[in-house]
């Protein structure tokens, strides 16, 4: 894959500049919009970014006045410094490249160093892409490539704005759905490598979505120590990864 550098200018701010870079077809991280506005400028800059199906967060005004100290009059974005690969695309390059596919969900991993963590044990372990939220992820930015040292330049991230329906896809593209929870009730040793599959992994706060859960075909565990309640997230993808994959 083709190295990309991480922009310096990736916070955008105000309304025209936001409708131009829509315009424009850049590819956003996230935008942030005033809630509750009834302004005609806010509600065509919604509209817009409705019909374009971009990610966006309805936010009150301090949240916005934090990210930007300049004039947004209500609208703040973030563009990406990593294009956003179709889910598809990922799946079936994979297997037109004779290779087994191999999947990372990530739901509700809002830490940035967690998350750079992880992606650099993706591209360790061979991961064709890493799957996120449109919400509920933690912001591809600088800091983020940093803490992965640079292996988010090195894999295809799709942003969706399902996860489940992105599991659907996955599962009827012939992937087997497998979740990694402590409350597992088998063991990841178990799991044959030459599986094409989808890993999901959970925050340790909240874990797996249950509707993400009732997908899988089978609930993993990591076994421990009993003296050790449960791993950091980053640390158990990792494991993971490792143990699904049958090569690099």
């Amino acid at each position: 894959m083709e190295k990309r550098d991480p922009s310096k200018n990736q916070l955008i701010y105000g309304i025209h500049a936001v409708k131009e870079a829509i315009d424009a077809g850049r590819e956003f991280e996230r935008i942030y919009i005033i809630k509750d506005s009834r302004s005609t400028p806010v509600s065509e800059l919604k509209e817009l970014i409705s019909e374009n199906k971009l990610p966006v967060h309805q936010v009150p005004i301090h949240k916005l006045n934090r990210l930007t100290r300049g004039n947004h009059q209500g609208a703040v974005a973030f563009l990406s410094i990593v294009p956003n690969v179709e889910l598809s695309e990922i799946v079936i390059r994979a297997f037109e490249n004779g290779q087994t596919p191999k999947i990372l969900v990530l739901d509700n991993i809002t830490d940035v160093r967690n998350f750079g963590a992880i992606s650099r044990s993706a591209v360790a372990f061979g991961y064709h892409g890493i799957v996120i939220p449109y919400k509920g992820s933690a912001l591809i930015h600088a800091d983020a490539v940093k803490a992965s040292a640079g292996a988010l330049m090195k894999i295809s991230i799709s942003r969706v704005p399902s996860l489940r329906a992105a599991v659907v896809e996955m599962k009827n593209s012939g992937l087997e759905i497998v979740c990694i929870t402590e409350k597992g009730d088998e063991n990841i040793r178990t799991f044959d490598e030459n599986t094409p599959h989808a890993l999901i992994m959970g925050s340790e706060e909240k874990g797996i979505d249950s509707q993400l859960m009732e997908l899988a075909s089978q609930a993993y565990r990591i076994p421990i120590s009993d003296q050790i309640d449960s791993l950091n997230v980053s640390v158990a993808a990792a494991i993971a990864m490792y143990k699904l994959t049958d090569s690099v």
